[in-house]
């Protein structure tokens, strides 16, 4: 009896492997179907307050889905107004600064030409024109020094206006990040978190995946290899069982620079040689193509 039991599961299996065989014969490689994917996670650090997104759920690229909280940062933010409020206030008017030692230099050139006409009409001497022209020589060099004085402070003040303008930007950055937005055009496939939760930098949040065009990931031998190339057209059937399977029109996408070892789990039209070549082919999704469905490819 027991000899019996093991004669008809080995036919079983032979029939299996035989049915199996006669539908990889129709194709020229087999794989399965891929999705591009994204983790998306936290960017910084704080207490989840929405996170607004389920398996399933739609997202467009772009498309805020949820928010951390930003009470901290905008105080942080406030504060740093605050001094570059400061900051600006201690900015000097070089104008009005100089104006007076400016005024003193014009009167004392008044003086100066004065008392050159009347040396020149013999009512004065020189001593006196010396004297003038020492006094403006020197109010010179004092308005020389007072701007300069002066610019080093704009200068300085110019520096520290800056240095709080970046802290600023740094600021608003972390508050951008405090908003949580899909990457792609896609569908959630996971949640990790929920509202109420505290997010740290890094932390996953979801993933979402761009179902609408999705991947066969196949591999092919070096004979195939020497007639494919990038763009090339080629059907990708989605294989259901049972004998049932769908078309569809795919584009070769990519090819691997390097070969590598035939996984055990993927068969080709030809004996199995030692080293393939993994491609990628794009397929538009109906809607019918799920991630880690098996499928097959025909090149001709």
């Amino acid at each position: 009896m027991k000899r019996m039991i093991k004669i008809g599961v080995w036919g079983v299996t032979l029939l299996l492997m035989s049915a199996c065989g006669n539908r990889l014969s129709d194709y020229d490689a087999t794989g399965t179907f891929e999705a591009t994917e994204v983790i998306v996670s936290a960017e910084a650090s704080g207490k989840i307050l929405q996170l607004k997104v389920e398996e399933g759920t739609r997202l467009k690229v772009g498309e805020e889905v949820g928010r951390l909280d930003t009470v901290q940062l905008y105080l942080k933010k406030l504060q740093l107004k605050a001094n570059m409020k400061s900051v600006e206030s201690q900015r000097p008017d070089l104008a009005k600064q100089i104006a007076a030692t400016k005024q003193q230099i014009a009167t004392a050139q008044r003086e100066k030409r004065r008392v050159e006409n009347l040396l020149a009409a013999g009512a004065a001497n020189q001593k006196q024109l010396d004297d003038w022209e020492a006094q403006v020589a020197l109010l010179e060099r004092q308005l020389v020094a007072q701007e300069s004085s002066l610019r080093n402070s704009t200068n300085s003040l110019t520096e520290q206006g800056n240095s709080v303008a970046i802290q600023i930007a740094q600021v608003d950055d972390q508050l951008n990040k405090c908003h949580i937005l899909s990457p792609i055009d896609g569908t959630v496939l996971a949640k990790y978190a929920e509202a109420g939760e505290l997010a740290t930098v890094g932390k996953p949040l979801f993933k979402v995946g761009e179902l609408d065009r999705m991947y066969l990931r196949a591999y092919i031998t070096s004979e195939q290899l020497s007639s494919l190339k990038l763009g090339d057209e080629v059907r990708v059937y989605a294989d259901y069982g049972n004998s049932e399977r769908k078309e569809y029109s795919g584009v070769l996408t990519w090819i691997s620079d390097r070969s590598e070892f035939t996984p055990k789990t993927i068969l080709t039209k030809n004996e199995r040689a030692n080293l393939v070549y993994a491609v990628k082919i794009a397929i538009k999704n109906d809607g019918l193509l799920k991630i880690g469905m098996y499928g097959g490819v025909t090149f001709k």
